[in-house]
């Protein structure tokens, strides 16, 4: 049969980009479908901080840190907790190969294509409190010069070059509908195809047919990324070591994020495995400039802000902003509600709000000096600030009787008492007489102002909240968040996607978060900061190169 390439790649997000680049390396020809439009190339990862997992790197030597290989790998074992004998069978060592790469040549690949970072490394998800439990023991939080559309451009770049030297072929609005098998083995893909769309990047996009395809290769490879714009798969998959399932979550990931692959692919005869495996976050806002539907943004807190739950109780340790999410987002279901509170002050909101996304960070993104020194200035970063005067989940006031009228007035509700909300922040204040405390909260803002990044870039000095010269008073109301799937399609390490019984499905390849980034599920229950894009890459590089030697 004629082949209308040497391979096909479902997905043009950054996994698909990363294999397709490896492909072309290698001489080979690439068909890549994609359901959206041109102007989303690169899909979820552009709209990332670019955020990269690297052990041991310059950056973190330059900033006092000692990390290894083998400390990097006890947090990661400590943090995905595999359990499951026969699911978490590759999983395991596709994290083991994933740590060495982070530790080993993944800066230098990355660097090659002309990635650059940022000097100062932040300490993403500081963990649940214990040694070999989850979480970064010490900073590993990469962030790229340029954020997610840079690393996105280092790979789009060479794959439109390679497209106009005859190598690539990309077929925008090109839905996949049924993968075709041939004597067991993977020989091309089947769809739709869509109407077309001039939606910009991330907008909802119309799924109305406008005729059908039918492309053939030697393989297949998917990148059709996870479920995180999906809410009622997330729904239908929700764990129930989590609790119930939320009732309301905003939508971290765009829409085309729908996790149809992940069915197709196994209707076809492919394994998935981990299903229940999923990562939220917990400090989700309304974005009030949405994209795409009940777009919502994850505040980077630093550890300051007080944090209540929607009866006004604060929350437990170790739940803390920026240290256990997968913890705290179990805490926050078994009260009940779906939302939680920041409460904190002018002082706070400037030095450790930071908002997820490279929208939300243009100083970042744009690689321009004089936007980057704009974050020593007084006064929160431009997008915090917009979200402050404009976002609908904050409330502002000169006053903490006035601030807990205000929240209840955004809820509607009278759930939170005055008396209540006092006796947490006056107990809270209390503990800042001394530089010694029980509260260990604040205990742990005195060691993150240690590292000197931190001290500098992302933790205010320590101060109680009824002080005046730090107001005004400032609540934000926090909603659950979707956004990562962990499980997906079950691979070897050579990216080859299994049957059910272990056998490898001949010509078919998965990479990206339909793969679970690796493995099937190469984060386990949980993940570290810094890892999903990294993952992406990882997964990418690896699914290419392989196939690219098996079909030599």
């Amino acid at each position: 049969m004629a082949t209308d390439a040497d391979v096909i790649v479902v997905g043009a997000g950054l996994a698909g980009l990363v294999a397709t680049y490896e492909l072309v390396q290698a001489g080979r020809s690439v068909l890549v479908v994609e359901q959206e439009n041109a102007d989303n190339l690169g899909g979820q990862a552009f709209w990332s901080l670019g955020g990269l997992f690297l052990v041991d790197s310059p950056e973190q030597r330059r900033m006092g840190v000692e990390d290894s290989a083998e400390l990097a790998w006890q947090d990661w074992m400590g943090t995905a907790a595999f359990d499951r004998q026969r699911e978490d069978h590759w999983p395991r060592q596709w994290a083991r190969a994933y740590v060495e790469f982070a530790a080993g040549d993944k800066r230098d690949y990355l660097r090659d294509l002309g990635v650059r970072f940022l000097p100062f490394v932040g300490w993403a998800e500081r963990g649940s409190g214990t040694a070999t439990g989850h979480g970064n023991s010490v900073p590993r939080f990469h962030i790229t010069w340029g954020t997610g559309p840079e690393v996105v451009r280092v790979f789009a770049e060479r794959v439109r070059e390679a497209q106009r030297n005859g190598l690539v072929t990309i077929k925008h609005r090109h839905r996949v509908d049924e993968l075709l098998v041939n004597d067991g083995a993977a020989e091309g893909v089947r769809g739709t195809v869509l109407e077309p769309s001039a939606e910009a990047r991330g907008v909802q996009s119309s799924r109305t047919a406008a005729g059908e395809f039918a492309f053939h290769a030697q393989a297949v490879v998917v990148t059709s990324g996870g479920i995180g714009g999906n809410p009622e798969l997330v729904r239908k998959n929700w764990p129930q070591r989590l609790g119930r399932a939320p009732e309301h979550m905003l939508t971290g990931v765009p829409a085309h994020v729908d996790g149809r692959m992940l069915e197709i692919t196994e209707s076809a005869g492919a394994s998935q495995i981990n299903r229940d495996r999923m990562w939220h976050y917990t400090e989700g806002i309304a974005n009030w400039d949405p994209v795409w539907p009940g777009h919502g943004i994850r505040i980077l807190p630093g550890p300051s802000s007080l944090w209540l739950d929607a009866t006004g109780k604060r929350l437990p340790a170790p739940y803390f902003p920026g240290f256990d999410t997968m913890g705290t987002f179990r805490h926050i279901l078994g009260t009940g509600y779906d939302y939680t509170w920041f409460l904190l002050d002018q002082s706070i909101i400037e030095k450790e709000f930071a908002l997820s996304g490279s929208e939300q960070n243009p100083d970042f993104t744009s690689k321009k000096l004089n936007d980057l020194l704009s974050r020593v200035k007084k006064g929160a970063p431009g997008p915090v600030e917009q979200f402050k005067r404009h976002g609908a989940d904050f409330v502002v006031r000169d006053n903490l009787r006035d601030l807990v009228e205000g929240m209840n007035a955004l809820t509607g509700t009278p759930r939170l008492s005055y008396d209540d909300v006092e006796r947490e922040v006056l107990a809270r204040d209390r503990e800042l007489d001394n530089k010694y405390t029980k509260d260990m909260q604040i205990t742990a803002i005195h060691a993150a102002r240690r590292y000197l990044s931190d001290r500098i870039t992302r933790i205010a000095t320590p101060h109680k909240l009824l002080d005046s010269d730090h107001g005004p008073l400032i609540a934000v109301r926090l909603h659950l968040l979707t956004r990562k799937t962990l499980g997906g399609l079950e691979t070897n390490l050579d990216a080859q996607v299994l049957r059910p019984d272990g056998s490898v499905f001949d010509g078919l390849y998965a990479a990206g978060e339909v793969a679970g980034f690796g493995g099937g599920g190469v984060h386990g229950y949980s993940a570290l900061e810094g890892t999903f894009l990294g993952g992406c890459i990882f997964s990418g590089r690896t699914a290419g190169r392989a196939v690219a030697r098996d079909l030599a």
